[in-house]
This record gives structure tokens, C-alpha cells and sequence, in this order.
């Protein structure tokens, strides 16, 4: 294979910074291969890819593109910037218009590559709907074929699957993978490590640096001894991994339905079942390693199973009622039903999670629950307060972290901080010593006085947490709380969240992260605006197995099943119907 993209010893350091974004960073894309960029939010992945893109200076070090610089071979480049950069007023095909006036594609060739991007994309019958109304992973598909109005020789995709549900991001995947049998050299950077785990080769980035690079079974290779799924243990699964993950032989656990996944140090052996005082049942045996694990490693290991945000949050009062209910709860957007007929009853103290692809319903449930929709039919009540009659009262029981940064931007840290412990009403001594706790927790010391706009992905997050649980509320609600954070601040936020419902907070939760619905003790999965499963993780995925006959699946898998499975249900009655 040839090199189609060279970086060698590339540094770029920013004004003000302590250290360069880019420390002696070296990589080569290869033509006809997806090459992956992996790593913790604030790495320097964006930065190196807007080099190659020939949209930043290196202060040393040389891009190429092609044998050339960047800025020679930009014809020859298609760029899908980390943010949707196409224009939410402007239709798809008004789009495709545009990138092709830009692209200088010749009008006799037009009608032809817009058939064929739009068949390749799926796209056909949404050409003129406007793209802000397209859903996450239909944008994504539109950005993509906006890049290949003229095919390029090199692709460089910065993240294009955040936010976007997991047959969405499969599609996307297909579509890419297309490509390189074209030849086309591709540049994915992903916070996705099973996206990475399909990649011909990976380079993982962190703080700079290049850590790794080399296949991924490589990677997963040097833990592939240490990995342990524990099952039959006493006592709940949260106590168990907060437990686990304290141990010093311990630096990452996951859940997996009932069971946990943990991978021990190197140069630790392996305990016995009798070792993590667990019960007489408990079993251990080897599980697959995945990249994620030989990830977290070289990354140092995950957090602690003990939450300081849990330890310092208060004991919810037992109220013996259903901390969150939705009866029948749906709403009409004119003709168009969001949701329909929402119906679960969350008990007080357990996660319950919302799943399905982007436009499902997910978002407009959530903000019916939180009262900032008002439902046309049904009901709903969060810690005992009727959303139709006491909505104030409700929210104010709550607290909500919304799907996109929704803070301040031009506010600082601390504004932000003090606006929100106003907006909950904490008297004075109380907001300064919140305040003060939630900078010490989620380590926000240094970036106090910095514009909540201009924090790396990571912060802005923390920082939303921290202005939703300010006041100790009894309900939390979650709106892919970790979409585009790295598997380190996904694991730091989830040792919160399990912390928090063992002080007997409800947590509502919505996530494109398969795995992470592995933790919450049941789910709901939403397509097309109905419920369509309900049940805990390990109920659905025993479900999928039988469809698929087969003997164990993943949460993805039965994710994808459920929604095929629907399809079909659905063509069988259009049929009949007709």
C-alpha cells in the first residue's frame, strides 16, 4: 500500500498552554485502508487532522498530502469537520449544490453524482428537507456526501460517528469502508473503540504523544490474560464493582447485565473467587479481550469504584412511590407524533434507560418528563409531583444534563457555577460550599475563570454534571450525558451516577453507548416514536439471542435485532393493510 498521508514529528503549541497540543507526533494513511486516531478528549486528534487539512500551521515538524504540503493537494482532500459544518437552512440537495460550486463540479456531471451519493447515502427521499431537521446520523450521512462530490484521494473524518445511533454508525461505517475499495486513503478519528477495533491500523493518541501504533488485536493482545467476567457474586452488582475497583490489582471493571468484566494489573495474579469476599457462588473465567481494555492501560488504568461526588451527596428519603411514572404519555407535532403512548413506572434508587436511533422519540420523552414539553395526551410525574398540575414542584426535584452543551458559553466556569446554584435557590453559605465542591470534585480548579465555551468536550461535560446535581436532587436526568467523551471520562461519569443510586437517586438516562446500557436496570427501546421493548439488559439480550439462535449477544446486536425485528412487523401489517 502506499502512503497517501504523512505526518512526521509534528508540533503545535498554542498560546498559553503548558505543553504543545502536538509533541513529535508521527503518522502514515495508507491508500485503501481506514487508519484510526484514537484517544482522550484533548489528545490533539482534531488539531492533527486540521494540519493535514491544511487549516493550521505546524510550528515544527512536516504534513503531506500526496508527497505534497497540504495546501498544494486540497483537491485531491475530502474533510468532515468533528461539528456539523453543512448549513441547517439550506436543504440537502441546496447542500450538494453548494459543495459542488465550491468544488468546481463541472454542471453536466451534477444530476449523476447527486443520484449516485444519494443512493450510496439513503438520502433520495429526504433531498428537500432541511438538514437542521435531519436526524444525527442523517447528517453525518449528509456531510459524507458532501465530502465526496468530487471523490477525493484522502479522507480525513474527524469523529464522524458521535452522536449518532449504533445503525447509524454501522451504515456509516459500510459506507467508508466502500471507499477504500476505491483506493481512497482514510483518516478516522473516533471516541467509538469499536469502531477502532475494526481499523487496518491504529495510532493512539494521548496528551500529544503517540502511545501506540500497531493493529488493534496487537493492542488487546498484551491484557488478553487478565480479563475476568465475574458472575454469582453476593450482594448488587454496584456495591460489587465500587468494591472491585478499589482493589489495587484491579484498574478497570465494566457491567454486563448481572455479571461484571474486570482487568486486572500486570504482574498481579489473578485472584481466586474467595479473594474478592463476594460470596460462596462467585465464579471467575476468562473473557475476550477487546481494544478498549489494552486502551484503558496504556492510558494508566479507569477511575475508582468509590464516587467523591456519591460520598459527599445526601441520603434520599425512602418515599415507598415510583420516583418517575409516564402514563400514556405522547405528543403531536401537528400531523407528526414524536412519542406515543409512553408508558414505565421508574422505583426509586435504579437507572432506567432510553434507547433507540436519532429522531426515535428519545429526547421529546425525556423533555416531557423534565416538564419543558407539555404532553398532548397522557400523563406523567417525577418525585410525586403531577406534571400537569405541579410542573414547578417537579422540576424543581430534579436535575437535567441536556443532549448538547446547554450552559453559558460566554460565562465562565464559576458564572455558570453561580447562576445555576441561584437558579435552585441555595442560600448563599450553601452555593459557596456546592460551588467549592463540585470545582474540588470534578477538578474544575484550573479552568475557573475560562469561558465554558472554550473547554475541551471533557470539562464542558463535568461541567454540566456538576450545575445538575448542585442542589442534591432525588431525580437526575441524563440526555447522553457521555456522547464524544473518551472511555475514561465515560467510566469517571458512570462511578458517579452508580455512586449517586446507592445514596437512592433515579436516574433517567439516554445513550448511544451500547455497553452503557449495561448498567442501568432496565431499559426501553423507542423507535419510530413507539416503545417497542422494555425490560432489563440481560431480558432483551436473552430475547435477540433466541432471534438470532444464538447462544449469547451483545446489548449493539440486540439493539440492531429489535429495530429489524419492528421492520418487519411493520411491512407484515402495511401488507396486510393493503
Amino acid at each position: 500500500m502506499s502512503v497517501a498521508a504523512r505526518a512526521t514529528d509534528i508540533v503545535k503549541r498554542f498560546p498559553g498552554a503548558d505543553k504543545p497540543a502536538l509533541d513529535g507526533v508521527s503518522l502514515e494513511v495508507e491508500a485503501g485502508r481506514i487508519t484510526g486516531l484514537v484517544g482522550p478528549d484533548g489528545a490533539g486528534k482534531t488539531t492533527l487532522i486540521r494540519i493535514l487539512a491544511g487549516l493550521m500551521a505546524a510550528d515544527e515538524g512536516v504534513a503531506e498530502l500526496l508527497g505534497r504540503s497540504p495546501g498544494d493537494a486540497l483537491d485531491e482532500l475530502g474533510y468532515m469537520p468533528q461539528r456539523f459544518g453543512l448549513y441547517e437552512d439550506l436543504t440537502v440537495r441546496q447542500n450538494l449544490d453548494l459543495y459542488a460550486d465550491l468544488r468546481a463540479l463541472p454542471g453536466d456531471e451534477r444530476e449523476d453524482t447527486f443520484a449516485r451519493l444519494l443512493e450510496f447515502t439513503d438520502l433520495a427521499r429526504f433531498q428537500d428537507r432541511l438538514a437542521g431537521k435531519l436526524s444525527g446520523g442523517m447528517k453525518q450521512k449528509l456531510g459524507l456526501a458532501c465530502t465526496l462530490v468530487r471523490t477525493p484521494r484522502v479522507m480525513l473524518l474527524d469523529e464522524p460517528g458521535v452522536g449518532v445511533d449504533p445503525i447509524s454508525r454501522r451504515e456509516l461505517w459500510s459506507m467508508v469502508e466502500a471507499l477504500t475499495q476505491q483506493g481512497i486513503a482514510i483518516l478516522w478519528s473516533t471516541a467509538y473503540l469499536d469502531e477502532a477495533e475494526l481499523c487496518g491500523h491504529v495510532y493512539l493518541l494521548n496528551e500529544g504523544r503517540v502511545l501506540y501504533s500497531g493493529h488493534p488485536d496487537e493492542l488487546a493482545g498484551r491484557v488478553g490474560e487478565r480479563v475476568r467476567r465475574v458472575t454469582g457474586f453476593a450482594g448488587t452488582r454496584r456495591h460489587f464493582l465500587r468494591a472491585a475497583l478499589d482493589r489495587p490489582d484491579v484498574i478497570d471493571g465494566t457491567l454486563q447485565g448481572r455479571a461484571v468484566r474486570l482487568l486486572f494489573r500486570d504482574g498481579a495474579p489473578v485472584p481466586p473467587a474467595a479473594a474478592l469476599g463476594s460470596g460462596p457462588d462467585t465464579v471467575l473465567e476468562p473473557a475476550p479481550a477487546r481494544l478498549e481494555d489494552g486502551f484503558i492501560e496504556i492510558l494508566g488504568g479507569g477511575p475508582e469504584g468509590t464516587s467523591r461526588l456519591a460520598e459527599h451527596y445526601r441520603t434520599i428519603e425512602e418515599t415507598g412511590q415510583p420516583a418517575i411514572e409516564a402514563q400514556g404519555l405522547t405528543k403531536h407535532f401537528g400531523d407528526f407524533v414524536a412519542a406515543r403512548d409512553m408508558n414505565f413506572s421508574i422505583p426509586q434508587g435504579q437507572i432506567y434507560g432510553l434507547l433507540g436511533p436519532n429522531g426515535a422519540g428519545k429526547s421529546t420523552t425525556f423533555k416531557m418528563l423534565c416538564g419543558l414539553l407539555s404532553p398532548t395526551e397522557g400523563n406523567g410525574a417525577v418525585a410525586g409531583q403531577d406534571l400537569r398540575k405541579s410542573a414547578a414542584q417537579a422540576r424543581a426535584s430534579l436535575g437535567y444534563m441536556a443532549q448538547k452543551f446547554s450552559l453559558y458559553g460566554t460565562l465562565s466556569v464559576s458564572q455558570n457555577l453561580d447562576f445555576f446554584a441561584g437558579a435552585y435557590n441555595l442560600s448563599r453559605s450553601a452555593a459557596r460550599d456546592a460551588k467549592e465542591r463540585m470545582a474540588s470534585i470534578f477538578e474544575l480548579e484550573g479552568v475557573m475563570e475560562m469561558d465554558a465555551g472554550t473547554l475541551p468536550l471533557g470539562f464542558k461535560q463535568r461541567l454540566a454534571l456538576a450545575c445538575a446535581v448542585m442542589h442534591e436532587p432525588p431525580v437526575l436526568f441524563l440526555d447522553e450525558p457521555t456522547s464524544g467523551v473518551d472511555p475514561i471520562m465515560r467510566r469517571e461519569f458512570w462511578t458517579h451516577i452508580n455512586g449517586m443510586v446507592d445514596k437512592g437517586v433515579t436516574v433517567l438516562v439516554t445513550t448511544h453507548f451500547m455497553d452503557e446500557a449495561e448498567y442501568c436496570d432496565e431499559v426501553s427501546l423507542i423507535y419510530r416514536g413507539e416503545q417497542i421493548a422494555q425490560g432489563t439488559p440481560d431480558m432483551l439480550k436473552a430475547r435477540a439471542a433466541r432471534m438470532l439462535s444464538l447462544e449469547d449477544t451483545t446489548m449493539e446486536d440486540t439493539f440492531i435485532a429489535l429495530v429489524e425485528e419492528s421492520d418487519r412487523l411493520r411491512e407484515d401489517q402495511d401488507k396486510v393493510a393493503a
